[in-house]
């Protein structure tokens, strides 16, 4: 029996001190204060030892396995997972999904070793120092809302790759809005205002760094137009938005100092990749979809509550409001003498309530196009809806009514031709007879003539 145990070392002085108690060289006492037992415990181990020699000194649950020990079957699924559809996740993230969509429930801990004993690499395996915060976070919820976009192989070999706009509230945490796009545009960040605005409210200050999107490059150089309007600094498209929205605009110095969405990217490019593979979404619009439901899981299991309750974010406007000033406002137009305009090859009518409006001559109309492609127009300080103007054409001289056409005129006798001998000789006898004498042998004797002739 004692060949065929592997005694550890703490086992064998064991067995060394028992075989001298056994052999009466010690005493309990003695063993006690070696072994720093119990007197109680050595007697209990001398009569073990003096029926199972060695094994009484093993313990009862070597070889045996415990009873929470994951099985084999479910070992063998979850090293398949972490090296295909949830591979570069990190233990915890592991564990969600195995609990979702596998109907494994073990904790990140106990999912760790399972992919290290099958030689599958893990992301974030130990938890990374804890850093000092320079800046607490804001105490209210929409106090501060920081906003970004992030470049990345979002659908890996599945699709192209896609810019992720997003916005994340300082205070708790919270994603507020997300958009793909395929490239870092105006109307991106105009979708993720929308979903803010839609769903949660208007935040009091909004944080970016100074790409061009946020910050014109014109800054300090006003034309005479912007300064009789009344504006302060050269505005980009995103920056009317936020004029009209009464949202303070912040620039960012460095990429530190917006670190709360930077460390947002990091946690995205681990979790979401994962969460869109295993959709197995590669599309666009099918990532965008995504996102929605998406938000809320996220916010769910890592947002944190303000140190105010009470919010910050004020009321968002109508949804009509809203549809006015979420606008791409670059083009101008002079207004015709018919208060037309012409956008894109198309004649447009300013109408309000379906009146049209009149426009001075030669006066400036700004067309605004809208999130989902459609226009319409500002003047005078009031929108206007644009009505395509169709004049009715001109008829087409073909396709006029013929004049009708005079009567022709007899033609007129040549002055030999017999009927002008006539007439002639008729006019010459009333002549003639004009200047006889009124009697009335002269007249009939005359008429007799004229008569026979």
């Amino acid at each position: 029996m004692k060949g065929e145990l592997r005694l550890s070392q703490k086992e064998a002085r064991r067995l060394y001190v028992m075989e001298q108690v056994c052999a009466g060289h010690l005493t309990v006492e003695q063993a006690a204060l070696a072994l720093d037992l119990s007197t109680r415990q050595v007697k209990r181990l001398k009569k073990r030892f003096a029926i199972d020699q060695a094994a009484a000194l093993v313990h009862g649950n070597r070889g045996r396995q415990p009873a929470h020990t994951i099985p084999k079957e479910v070992r063998q699924i979850i090293a398949e997972r972490a090296q295909n559809a949830y591979r570069e996740t990190s233990c915890e993230h592991m564990a969600e999904l195995l609990s979702r969509f596998d109907n494994i429930h073990v904790s990140g801990k106990s999912a760790a070793p399972i992919p290290k004993a099958a030689g599958i690499p893990l992301r974030y395996l130990h938890k990374p120092a804890r850093r000092r915060r320079s800046r607490d976070r804001m105490p209210q919820l929409g106090l501060l809302v920081q906003l970004d976009a992030s470049q990345h192989a979002w659908l890996e070999d599945r699709g192209p790759e896609l810019h992720l706009h997003g916005a994340i509230d300082d205070a708790t945490g919270r994603i507020l809005g997300l958009r793909f796009e395929l490239q870092e545009t105006t109307l991106g960040y105009l979708h993720v205002l929308e979903q803010m605005l839609s769903n949660h409210g208007v935040p009091h200050s909004i944080y970016t760094d100074r790409r061009t999107v946020f910050f014109s490059p014109k800054a300090g150089k006003l034309s005479i137009e912007q300064e009789l309007a009344g504006e302060t600094d050269a505005l980009t498209q995103f920056g009317y938005v936020l004029n009209d929205l009464g949202i303070h605009h912040i620039p960012a110095s460095s990429p530190q100092a917006k670190g709360r969405i930077e460390r947002l990217w990091g946690t995205l490019q681990s979790r979401l990749i994962v969460e869109l593979r295993v959709a197995n979404i590669s599309t666009l619009e099918d990532a965008n979809r995504f996102l929605l439901t998406f938000q809320d899981e996220f916010n769910h299991r890592f947002a944190v509550g303000p140190a105010d309750p009470v919010s910050a974010l004020k009321p968002s406007p109508t949804p009509a409001r809203l549809r006015q000033i979420l606008t791409i406002r670059r083009d101008h137009r002079l207004a015709s003498r018919g208060s037309t305009i012409s956008y894109a090859g198309v004649t447009y009518q300013l109408t309000s309530s379906h009146r049209i409006a009149s426009l001075a001559p030669r006066s400036s109309v700004q067309v605004l196009t809208h999130m989902d492609g459609a226009i319409s127009a500002w003047y005078e300080g009031a929108y206007y809806e644009l009505t395509p103007y169709h004049p009715k054409p001109k008829r087409p001289l073909s396709t006029q009514a013929p004049m009708p056409k005079a009567a022709p005129k007899p033609p007129k006798p040549n002055k030999d031709h017999p009927w002008n001998q006539a007439i002639g000789r008729y006019k010459q006898g009333r002549t003639i007879r004009a200047t006889l004498p009124p009697d009335e042998e002269s007249r009939r004797f005359w008429d007799d003539i004229m008569s026979q002739r």
